[in-house]
């Protein structure tokens, strides 16, 4: 047995632009300044997942352009949930390798764990199908 709950149209694509936003945000900043964010991982505790998967620089620019063409993606309603898919596999890396581990950045992880809950949302939920 089904429940179904109608949810407005407008909540739906608002959610969709408000967590879109950060990766726009995020991918631009990875690629604007790649030798901070570097530096970040450098000072990361974690910082042993990202060397697992080869070079940190190259990683940030292909994390930047991942989040840019997804979250751009995600932005519009183009394939919404292989969007937020691909978001949620930049996203866990980054969250393990930066936030976790530092006592003093709990704020942002917390900020990742919820945009995850966003995510999870649009991966879980037809939105695409029209509703009332």
């Amino acid at each position: 047995m089904t429940n179904k709950i109608l949810i407005s149209r407008r909540s739906i694509q608002l959610l969709r632009i408000l967590v879109s936003g950060i990766f726009l945000v995020a991918g631009l900043n990875h690629l604007l300044n790649i030798e901070k964010t570097a530096q970040r991982i450098e000072q990361a505790i974690f910082k042993g997942i990202v060397l697992l998967f080869g070079n940190p620089e190259w990683l940030i620019i292909l994390s930047g352009m991942v989040m840019l063409g997804a979250g751009s993606l995600f932005l519009i309603g183009y394939k919404t949930k292989w969007a937020a898919i691909i978001l949620v596999a930049v996203l866990i890396p980054i969250t393990l390798t930066v936030q976790v581990g530092q006592i003093t950045t709990l704020g942002p992880l917390f900020k990742n764990i919820a945009i995850l809950g966003g995510l999870l949302f649009f991966i879980l939920n037809d939105t695409d199908q029209p509703l009332k």
